[in-house]
């Protein structure tokens, strides 16, 4: 039985079936933030910060969060400077 539940995509409350994936979540706050995630300039965060697949099934009070997608070199350039 499908049923209608809130969930939070960057602090902003969407209602949304109980069925549905975190991006489908997104694209119902954005849909060009949906786009976003879907190209992998975006990324998609749960409630802990923790990147996490946008094929994630909601649940009642889920918390997503877009943040911009960093490449590999970003990340290690960040890991050099944290070692200096």
């Amino acid at each position: 039985m499908t049923r209608i539940i809130p969930v939070f995509v960057n602090s902003q409350r969407v209602e949304i079936a109980n069925d549905a994936t975190a991006l489908d979540a997104v694209r119902l706050w954005s849909e060009s933030a949906a786009e976003e995630v879907a190209s992998g300039s975006r990324m998609l965060l749960d409630d802990r910060g923790l990147p996490i697949d946008p094929s994630t099934t909601v649940h009642g009070g889920s918390i997503f969060r877009l943040v911009p997608a960093r490449t590999a070199g970003e990340q290690a350039h960040d890991a050099d400077d944290a070692a200096e």
